[in-house]
């Protein structure tokens, strides 16, 4: 053996990744190998550590992923920086000589973006130095390096380190490659997930270890090493520590030897651990992956659903009283059908219900419903990822008989269990049971077919629930959608989530409907903020019934399913005042307002959204109920711009409905933003311009507080009319502000603007007058001299323009003044439109920009058109320079006296090319 040196207890810096939330299952496990300096950080733990401790960390950290050696942190700014502090750190002490090594970069700042390049950059710097050294260069082995190099760029800094565990800790060496179940569970999130569960405390009171589903085994694995008290790096052969200069061979041996004698001993006292899959294919793959870890003799295997559990826990007739089920089900990503997701629930209940007090149960699953269906209350959680989904760990306390359940009366008088994850789910039952009854007998008496029967009556119970009546291929089915309201911000989120499965749960039960019918919408705070989501995530496309019109819904892809139940009334309105007229529906959504207006008797229809799945939609409801022909008219638009482009046309209409969205960013609308309380106004105003006389709008929005701007409204001459309590269907009377609704007409004192004849303004295009390109200087736009801000009879002739155009202080040309700065052009000193000495826009020194020059250069050495101009130039060349296709004397854009165009602005010369002058004053000209 060899001797010891000072060497062997060098201490070292170190850190250990982990999965994010275990960080304290991490650094516990870092003190029982008797490590001190330990400090928890995000997603890993910082340590301090000797050559021999390293070698324990190693072999021993079940939630690690790796260990890095800390070499040094060097800066970082750019790569030039970051080369040359690699370049000075002493790599010979650290790679051997004919050592291979590799390069792993993560995190990027401003200067270094690539994490490929950083690699390469470090790379370089290391090869750099070792062949200054000793004359060579050692190889690069990406993919098996003696030593791995990582390098961690943080702002201006970088982590320089050494991987000395080598391979991702989570292999292993018990599974085979390219042989595993579809979604396997990593081992170190299996361990990190058996130990989070409480197993060493079942252990040290004698308990036992359960998976009813165990895909590949890993958790019984997992489990069995941890009460065997098996290193998890035991069956491994290679490390990252092997290639590295201090590596210390008999050390490490020392460390293996303790570990096997820890590991006999372990073996000896294993408390019983099974676990059974449904899958006899899935059975022999955990079996032949405990094998592999030396625990096949150690694991009891079966092949059973999970509903059968407890009859493999008994030991001679008994169900322990102390142990551990720990699973990760399938949850409908990736192996199962979210509909399944109620029976494989319901089996892990059934299996757990024998078993006594005492037991602790962990689920791995993304699924909320999973407590309802559990009928138990999670006593502590923690997220995870297992792979790229997001998913939560609950731990169970069970106790025998406690399951929850309640007695749900349903629609049709039997009487139900229902397991429900929250006491007072009772209340809500009931509640539900009054409201429908009622609701029902109102709705068939009326012949309305889809209708609300609860809105967050209870504050607890913070849900709408519709019913949705089967029509036409549906004809019989009936639907139910569950829609979570946003929870307060004093509500525990878990327990909402709670809530609202039990709803769900209760809702099904009480009009017994089968899963497939029941949808829900539930509200998940992610990155960016909250959004709906439904449970299956899927489209589901039904037909349903209103007014004896037919209508698509979709019951699960959408936030709303396609019509608006609280608009009921108001299109039956529309629909009855829509006889011969000439009907527009305004952020149309699904067409259901242009159905009723169609039927109604109307002339036209015009039906416009910014959504063409919504347009298509939107058609699909007209033709359904019999509407075609070019009579109706479907226009794809950002609503908002279309109403302002129409209104200089000559369209008008007779009635139209108009609902738009709260708020709006959608990508269609540019760079600006719909806000409908700072918006409606102007909206409404434009609308008023393209109503007919007679006309009438149906103006409707969903905001609780919003408040119509009677005041501007009346300025513009258009009466209001508030009809929102008219419009309040019985099914939403409990909460009158759902929505507001206004009749808007054209008062007798209305003045509509007369639109400027096409022709009129192609000819003031063509003329100039719009764009100051005459010759006149009768523009409000003209470049030419106003006569001291006089706004209409200045005489343009040589660009001087003295005075402002609207009060008179300074010039826009001249040299003595500009429109913003004293004694500069448009934005430069002494001239030009940025700097130099010359005139804006004309003037016999200037050009567009620079000094004695044209557009953009100085002193006149380049002579081009837009760019050059030296003498009497007007916007570029001058004094017989080239204009744009290089052919005639004269300037661009104007001669010696011109402004931007110029009296003699083409007389000679060409102008964006070879037009000789064929109209003075004019943008060609």
């Amino acid at each position: 053996m060899q001797e010891q040196t000072s060497e062997t207890f060098e201490i070292f810096e170190f850190y250990a990744r982990c999965a994010s939330g275990f960080e304290p299952l991490l650094a516990q496990e870092l003190k029982d190998l008797n490590i001190k300096r330990i400090r928890p950080l995000k997603g890993g733990v910082a340590f301090f550590a000797s050559l021999k401790q390293m070698y324990r960390a190693c072999l021993w950290l079940r939630t690690a992923s790796r260990v890095l050696l800390v070499l040094d942190r060097v800066g970082a700014r750019d790569a030039d920086e970051l080369y040359t502090r690699v370049n000075q750190m002493p790599w010979e002490k650290h790679v051997g000589l004919g050592k291979t090594l590799a390069v792993h970069a993560h995190g990027v700042n401003d200067q270094l973006r690539n994490t490929q390049f950083i690699a390469v950059k470090v790379k370089d710097a290391i090869c750099d130095r070792l062949r200054r050294l000793r004359g060579e260069r050692p190889d690069v082995n990406p993919k098996n390096p003696d030593v791995q190099i990582d390098v961690a760029v943080r702002y201006d800094k970088a982590t320089i380190s050494i991987n000395v565990s080598g391979q991702p800790l989570h292999r292993r060496g018990y599974r085979e490659d390219g042989v595993q179940a579809q979604a396997p569970l990593k081992e170190t999130l299996a361990a990190s997930i058996v130990l989070f569960s409480g197993w060493k405390e079942v252990i040290a009171q004698g308990g036992m270890f359960a998976d009813p589903m165990c895909g590949s085994g890993t958790l019984a694995i997992e489990a069995a090493m941890i009460a065997a008290d098996m290193a998890p790096g035991i069956t491994r052969s290679e490390w990252g520590f092997d290639g590295w200069v201090k590596h210390d061979e008999d050390l490490w041996n020392q460390v293996l030897e303790e570990a096997d004698e820890r590991m006999e001993a372990g073996l000896a006292t294993l408390p019983r651990i099974v676990a059974g899959d449904i899958d006899p294919e899935m059975v022999e793959m955990a079996r032949a992956n405990a094998k592999r870890a030396g625990l096949s003799q150690h694991i009891e295997f079966y092949v059973d659903d999970a509903s059968k559990l407890s009859k493999h826990l008994l030991y001679e007739g008994k169900i322990p009283k102390r142990g551990l089920v720990a699973t990760n089900p399938p949850y409908g990503q990736r192996l199962l059908e979210t509909d399944q997701l109620p029976e494989v629930y319901e089996a892990l209940a059934s299996g757990c219900e024998k078993i006594e007090s005492g037991w602790n149960l962990a689920v791995i699953t993304p699924d909320d419903a999973i407590d309802t269906a559990l009928g138990l209350v999670p006593e502590k959680t923690n997220p995870l990822f297992n792979g790229a989904i997001e998913t939560l760990l609950r731990v169970y306390r069970m106790e025998r008989g406690k399951r929850l359940q309640i007695l749900v009366e349903t629609a049709f008088g039997h009487s139900c269990k229902v397991h429900v994850a929250e006491e007072n789910t009772t209340q809500f039952a009931d509640r539900l049971r009054k409201v429908a009854r009622e609701r029902s007998k109102w709705a068939k008496k009326t012949g309305v077919r889809c209708y609300r029967v609860y809105d967050a009556d209870l504050p607890d119970y913070s849900v709408a629930v519709d019913l949705y009546h089967g029509a036409g291929p549906d004809e019989g089915k009936l639907f139910a959608r569950v829609t979570e309201y946003a929870p307060p911000a004093t509500i525990d989120p878990l327990r909402a989530q709670r809530r609202f499965h039990d709803a769900v749960a209760v809702v099904a039960t009480y009009f017994e409907l089968p899963q497939e019918r029941v949808f829900s919408k539930t509200r998940r705070h992610a990155k960016g903020g909250g959004q709906y989501q439904d449970a299956r995530g899927e489209s589901f496309v039904a037909y349903t019934e209103e007014a004896g019109f037919q209508f698509e819904v979709d019951m699960g892809g959408y936030l709303d399913t396609g019509i608006f139940l609280d608009h009921r009334d108001t299109r039956c309105m529309v629909g009855e005042m829509a006889k011969d007229k000439r009907f527009l529906n305004l952020f149309a959504y699904t067409g259901t307002a242009t159905v009723h207006a169609a039927a109604g008797g109307a002339a036209s229809t015009t039906t416009v959204d910014m959504s063409q799945t919504y347009l298509n939609w939107a058609r699909r409801n007209m033709e359904r109920n019999g509407f075609f022909g070019m009579q109706h008219r479907y226009c794809r638009a950002d609503a908002t711009s279309w109403v302002f482009e129409e209104a200089k046309g000559p369209n008008r209409y007779d009635l139209i409905f108009c609902d738009p969205p709260t708020f709006s960013n959608s990508k269609t609308m540019g760079e600006r933003t719909w806000a409908i309380q700072r918006d409606h106004a102007k909206l409404i105003c434009a609308l008023g311009r393209i109503l007919s006389p007679e006309g009438i709008l149906v103006f409707s929005c969903n905001l609780r507080n919003f408040k119509i701007d009677t005041e501007r409204l009346a300025q513009e001459h258009l009466e209001v009319e508030d009809i929102t309590a008219r419009t309040i269907p019985h099914d939403f009377e409990r909460n009158p502000k759902i929505h507001h609704c206004f009749l808007i007409k054209r008062g007798a004192d209305y003045v509509e603007p007369e639109p400027k004849p096409e022709k009129e303004r192609d000819e003031r295009r063509r003329d100039g007058k719009r764009t100051g390109f005459n010759d006149k200087g009768d523009s409000r736009r003209d470049f030419g001299d106003r006569g001291h801000g006089n706004r209409k009879d200045g005489e343009r002739g040589r660009g001087k323009r003295e005075g402002d155009r609207r009060n008179g202080n300074g010039t826009w040309d001249k040299r003595e003044g500009s429109r913003r700065n004293d004694k500069e052009g448009f934005r430069g000193k002494d001239g030009g439109f940025r700097k130099g000495e010359g005139k804006q826009f004309g003037e016999r020194s200037g050009g567009y920009r620079g000094d004695r020059d044209g557009f953009k250069c100085e002193d006149g050495r380049r002579h081009d058109a837009f760019r050059s101009g030296k003498g009497d130039s007007g916007f570029a060349a001058g004094k017989g320079k080239r204009s744009f296709d290089g052919r005639s004397k004269g300037a661009s854009f104007g001669k010696r006296d011109g402004g931007f165009s110029g009296n003699r602005g083409a007389s000679r010369g060409g102008n964006f090319g070879n037009h000789h002058g064929k109209r003075p004053g004019s943008p060609r000209g």
